[in-house]
Parts: C-alpha cells; sequence; structure tokens
C-alpha cells in the first residue's frame, strides 16, 4: 500500500522505521505538527518524526491544522490508501478521514477500551495494573473509540516509569502496526468493534495530578511518582520551595512515620504516608540537578521535626 504516516514525538520513530523496513509498503509521506520552539534559546525545532523522515528522504508535511486546505489537496494529490498514525498530537477533521481508502490506523499505547485518551500509559501505572500493552485502531471522530485490528500486551515491572514503559511499547507497538497494514492489504484483518464495558479515561496527567498527597498510602505515592517520570513530573513542597521526587521505594516494616515526617539516616531519607514509609531514592531540589536524596538532606541539613509537602 501507500502510506502516509503521521507521527510527532520520539516515541512514533521505531513504527516509522518499521514501516520503512517492511519493504512491502511505500511510505510516500510524513504528516508531523509544525516547528516548535525548544531549548534555552527557544530555537525552531523540527519534530522527531519530520528528523527522521528528512534523513530517509520522504516529503514532510506540517499544517497548522489538519483542515487546511493546502494540506487537504496535498493528501489528496498523494492519494494514499492508508495512513498510519502514532502520536500524531492533532484531531483529524471527517474532510481528512475520508481522504484514504482504508482510513487512518491509530497505534495506542492501551489495551483498548480501557484508557483512552491522551496519557494511556501514566495512567495505567498510577492506577496499579499489571498488565497493558498496545492496540491499533480505525480512527473514528469519537476519542479512540474505533474498531480495533490488533492489540499486543506487555507485563508492568514493579519499578516501571511511564517512560520505561512506553520506551518498550513504541517498539513491540511498531511490529504491531506494521503487520496491521500487511493484514490490511491482504485483507487478512478486519477490524472488530471495542465491547461496551471495561472503557476507562486517560485524560493528559498535569503538574496538579503530579503533586504528592503524603495522606495517601505508600504505593499510591511510588505510582504517581513512576506514571509522572519523566514528565511531567511528581513533586512536594519542601521549605516553601518545589522538590521533584525522581524515584521513591516503599518501606513496609517502617510505619511510626506520621504523613510528609521526614526521617533522615546516614544514608537515607524516609517520608512517611499514609500507610507506612517511603525512602526517597532520586530528587530535584528547584533549580539543581538531580541527585541522591541522601546526598540532598546532607546538603539542606534537614532539622528534627522537618516535613515535605507543607
Amino acid at each position: 500500500m501507500k502510506l502516509v504516516f503521521a507521527g510527532t514525538p520520539e516515541v512514533a520513530v521505531p513504527a516509522l522505521d518499521a514501516l520503512l523496513a517492511s519493504g512491502r509498503h511505500e511510505v510516500a509521506a510524513v504528516v508531523t505538527r509544525p516547528d516548535a520552539p525548544a531549548g534555552r534559546g527557544r530555537r525552531l525545532v523540527a519534530s522527531p518524526v519530520a528528523e527522521r523522515a528528512a534523513e530517509a528522504g520522504i516529503e514532510v508535511l506540517k499544517p497548522v491544522k489538519p483542515r487546511d486546505p493546502e494540506f487537504l489537496e496535498r493528501l489528496r494529490e498523494i492519494a494514499p490508501d492508508c495512513c498510519p498514525v502514532v502520536a500524531y498530537g492533532a484531531l483529524l477533521p471527517r474532510v481528512a478521514l475520508d481522504i484514504p481508502a482504508h482510513g487512518w490506523v491509530n497505534l495506542h499505547f492501551s489495551l483498548l477500551p480501557a484508557w483512552r485518551g491522551a496519557a494511556p500509559v501514566q495512567h495505567s501505572i498510577m492506577a496499579g495494573d499489571e498488565i497493558t500493552g498496545a492496540s491499533t485502531f480505525l480512527i473514528e471522530e469519537g476519542l479512540d473509540s474505533g474498531p480495533v485490528y490488533g492489540t499486543v500486551t506487555e507485563a508492568i515491572r514493579p519499578t516501571d516509569t511511564s517512560g520505561d514503559l512506553l520506551t518498550r511499547l513504541a517498539f513491540a507497538g511498531a511490529g504491531l502496526l506494521a503487520a496491521t497494514m500487511d493484514g490490511i492489504e491482504d485483507g487478512s484483518l478486519k477490524a472488530v468493534p471495542q465491547p461496551g464495558e471495561g472503557i476507562s479515561q486517560a485524560p493528559k496527567v498535569n503538574v496538579e495530578d503530579a503533586h504528592i498527597d503524603w495522606n495517601a498510602p505508600a504505593l499510591r505515592v511510588d505510582r504517581v511518582v513512576r506514571g509522572c517520570t519523566p514528565a511531567p513530573g511528581a513533586w512536594t513542597v519542601f521549605r516553601g520551595e518545589r522538590l521533584k521526587l525522581i524515584q521513591v521505594q516503599p518501606v513496609p516494616d517502617r510505619t511510626e512515620l506520621a504523613p510528609g515526617a521526614l526521617a533522615v539516616g546516614k544514608n537515607s531519607v524516609h517520608v512517611g504516608t499514609g500507610s507506612y514509609a517511603v525512602e526517597l531514592l532520586w530528587v530535584q531540589a528547584q533549580g539543581k540537578k538531580p541527585m541522591r536524596a541522601a546526598d540532598w538532606a546532607r546538603g539542606v541539613r534537614i532539622g528534627d521535626g522537618e516535613r515535605v509537602g507543607v
């Protein structure tokens, strides 16, 4: 088939690579978000997908909105059979959805209908799921509600951050998306409607969602930290300034600390929660680089009775 691939961030690059390597389909063009300011100089930078497409000598389309007439006209000229999508980042209007004969097929990082929305990996970790995966589905105008072509499953490991899990799913999902294109092309794969039960929503995780509630149980604290790493980054407050929490570890045998209370040992920093303590392993103070929590504690000289979250 002739394909136009739509995607923007680094997590979409493995899928583009898989389609380029398949040899069975032609990636005629790539659709991605416009260049965005980045770094201290706020210089305009092309998306990772745009950079990869340029390396491969593929035409890159960067519409401000996918309903722009110039973009739609160019898409009709290319006349793709199918448009595979991974984390493109913009809503596709019906006029664009109708152009490819086989529609737009999205690779979504959950086992649909669980975790429809922008942040499925973060929500699956924060909810304590043990298994997640990726799904390919035909895009409709509803949010992640279209019929599903295929899935792959992936176990969530006890120490997984959303970054760790998303990296694994990006590569597993790349193979799934390539296989889905093959199945659509040869007619062996039909999309199956999603069940009406088991639907859950995964809206974007914002900074307030990443604010640690020390009255929550230790397992919840750990899940929020892992789910919000690397973005938007879990945090608490210490001496009136924000303290980013990069890695914590539940300590079930330490139950005497009140929520938010700090206990500093020679090489450890424990914080009380609503159940038992967690150990802070890596933190980042405001304006500082990430460091081991024990080194941070020595530097700030935590006094008796000091707390986080105040």
